[in-house]
């Protein structure tokens, strides 16, 4: 089995929005923002490779949105899902399994794309089968107020007219439980429905693939939450339990959001989890 961190875009956000409360003062420190407020977003992906399988863990913004769309999130840089699949010697066909940690346009938009002539969309990855948690496919399809903006049904209507759609049910723990490329998933419920963190054995380190529970660097602290949440309190809850168990187990933490940063470990200290080690991909596991 091998790993690769695949890059596929980057945006900005709010930094107000995506710390909350937080004062700027405090969370400027390590997300500066700039003129506008806005602060650097990544969305970075991980890839699994095997004879047989490659997965893909989300697969960032996509392309068929409108120009209009995509003026509200301030893209830039040059990093692309296919092109930084192509460089680790892959095309899009050859992906076999498309897991998503939850279905926020962020992380699943890669999946659909255009048709070839633009009359509708089909799946970006043709050959894949796509794995959503059950309980969260009937909250994206059915969104609250707070996040039907996050759920677009271009994203999700489509994989299900493809058939290629496929559930991890409720009580399900692990993703391909028989398969050498199995691991284990953490369940997180307070940022939105059933959000999946896998966690990776790999190299003799535990890889755990953060998306929006611990969004960066600056997130560690267990009061700093975005205001995307749906149930802050519980996102709490949820982060210091795994911050805890994180920093006691040595977790190598995969940042999905983090422009700067690909992956850190934690120190426990009279303040909670904090920061240990920065790594890039590369120098850790290459």
């Amino acid at each position: 089995m091998l790993l690769h961190s695949i890059e596929a875009g980057n945006f900005k956000l709010d930094g107000g929005a995506m710390f909350g409360v937080v004062p700027k003062t405090l969370w400027n420190r390590t997300n500066p923002a700039d003129s506008n407020n806005m602060i650097d977003i990544a969305t970075r992906c991980l890839l699994i490779e095997d004879v047989d399988k490659l997965i893909l863990i989300d697969n960032g913004l996509g392309t068929k949105q409108s120009e209009k769309f995509f003026n509200y999130y301030y893209r830039w840089g040059n990093y692309s899902l296919e092109t930084s699949l192509k460089n680790k010697g892959f095309h899009m066909d050859d992906i076999t399994d498309v897991f998503m940690t939850h279905l926020h346009f962020d992380h699943c938009g890669g999946s659909i794309q255009w048709n070839k002539n633009k009359t509708g969309y089909e799946p970006a990855f043709k050959n894949a089968t796509y794995w959503t948690e059950k309980n969260h496919w009937q909250w994206a399809t059915q969104p609250n107020p707070r996040e039907k903006a996050s759920f677009l049904k271009e994203n999700l209507l489509p994989m299900e007219e493809s058939g290629q759609l496929n559930f991890i049910n409720r009580g399900e723990t692990m993703f391909l439980q028989n398969s050498e490329l199995g691991f284990d998933i953490l369940f997180a419920d307070g940022h939105t429905e059933k959000q999946m963190l896998p966690h990776i054995k790999y190299k003799n380190k535990t890889l755990v693939f953060t998306a929006d529970l611990v969004p960066t660097v600056g997130h560690i602290s267990v009061p700093y939450l975005t205001s995307y949440d749906t149930r802050p309190l519980l996102t709490m809850t949820e982060k210091e339990q795994f911050l805890n168990k994180a920093a006691k187990e040595n977790y190598y933490l995969f940042f999905e959001h983090d422009a700067h940063n690909e992956i850190c470990t934690l120190q426990t200290t009279e303040k909670g989890p904090r920061l240990n080690k920065t790594f890039t991909f590369d120098e850790l596991f290459n």
